[in-house]
């Protein structure tokens, strides 16, 4: 396991001075105790029942799916619940999906028609979006004590609109600045009962991990088109008879499996790189967040999960997910700086009124 920083002692701030007591913080490493036996019997009987409904039981299916992995994963041996009601989860797709249906009915009428309906469709997405990120946190819950969003639509279309179109029209310089205004949208506003997170991640780290990634991406790709490119012009130069067309030929595909593989092996590069600087610049209140993930573990699950929903048709997928959402659950620690358990009680002081009051605005879900 990669050493982690040393914890500072602290004092819990609760009580008269005469009661307080030393504490000296602790990691806590989340766990995560589902397994794909179980997971299996959830997700076929939600597949079967989502085809039989024409996708309408989609919506509780994925109520089913939630409870199970929110009640599977643990901090200091209490599990998260998931609260989110199917009928809303609906409700939003059922927006998308008209959304969807009517862009693709404007294009058969005329370009301006199909523009003006992705305009609206643009502009919708950012306030759905936040509607979904208030749904999404205000059901989900800890120790009886609610998550929240506390984000306006000005700033969901900073986040989720302006920065990715000056990421486009910067043919894309702009994307690691865009990365990371969304999550420290999505992180600053979010709460656990009346302490917000924060997020510390500036604009240079994620600019530092993008071009840390497209170098190793272009190295591999460059070591590829060397050692293939050498045996293709030894091929070539050796004639133009049908054996070394053919063996031309094979040498290509196996660079573009090559390049294939050499990419997809770039994913959990990329995503352990980004899930640690995400992570190791949150905070909620003064209690630190860390991951350990490795991209070699994580490549080995990948690329074994693949084999393994190939070769079954697909029906490895659920334990594929049970064996992805393991991993990536335990490499989270959380390092408290007082007891949690007085953390909770503090934080259950003003939840459950904040939440009371949003309840009436989170009606629906967009599913993302």
């Amino acid at each position: 396991m990669t050493a982690l920083p040393a914890a500072k002692p602290g004092y819990s701030d609760f009580g008269s001075e005469q009661n307080q007591t030393e504490f000296t913080p602790q990691w806590e490493r989340l766990s995560f105790t589902g397994s794909g036996s179980e997971y299996f019997r959830i997700w076929i009987v939600n597949l079967l029942l989502t085809i039989i409904t024409l996708g309408i039981y989609s919506a509780w299916a994925k109520v089913r799916k939630l409870r199970y992995l929110y009640d599977s994963t643990q901090l200091a041996g209490s599990s998260f619940e998931y609260h989110g009601s199917p009928i809303a989860i609906l409700k939003g797709r059922i927006i998308a999906v008209a959304l969807i249906v009517a862009y693709n009915v404007a294009t058969r009428f005329s370009l301006t028609a199909s523009l003006v309906m992705f305009a609206f469709m643009m502009v919708a997405m950012p306030w759905l979006i936040w509607k979904s990120l208030q749904f999404r946190l205000f059901n989900s819950s800890f120790r009886g004590i609610r998550f929240g969003f506390r984000g306006t639509a000005g700033q969901a279309y900073s986040a989720f609109l302006l920065f990715p179109f000056l990421a486009m029209i910067s043919l894309y310089l702009l994307l690691p600045l865009a990365h990371q205004r969304i999550k420290k949208f999505q992180h600053s506003e979010s709460r656990f009962g009346n302490t917000y997170f924060s997020f510390q991640g500036t604009a240079g780290g994620f600019y530092k991990t993008y071009l840390i990634g497209f170098l190793i991406a272009l190295g591999g790709v460059i070591g590829l088109g060397i050692a293939f490119g050498g045996v293709i012009a030894g091929i070539v130069a050796g004639g133009a008879s049908k054996q070394a067309i053919a063996g031309a030929i094979g040498s290509l595909m196996l660079l573009a499996l090559a390049l294939y593989l050499w990419l997809f092996l770039l994913i959990p590069i990329f995503l352990t790189m980004m899930q640690k600087l995400i992570w190791n610049n949150t905070m909620l209140g003064g209690h630190q967040f860390q991951t350990d993930m490795k991209w070699g573990k994580m490549a080995f699950i990948m690329i074994t999960n693949l084999i393994g929903i190939v070769l079954t048709l697909g029906l490895f997928t659920p334990f594929a997910q049970i064996r992805n959402a393991r991993y990536r659950v335990e490499s989270m620690l959380m390092l408290p700086n007082e007891s949690l358990d007085n953390f909770i009680a503090d934080a259950q002081a003003d939840g459950s009124a904040t939440g009371e009051g949003m309840a009436d605005l989170l009606d629906f879900d967009l599913s993302l």
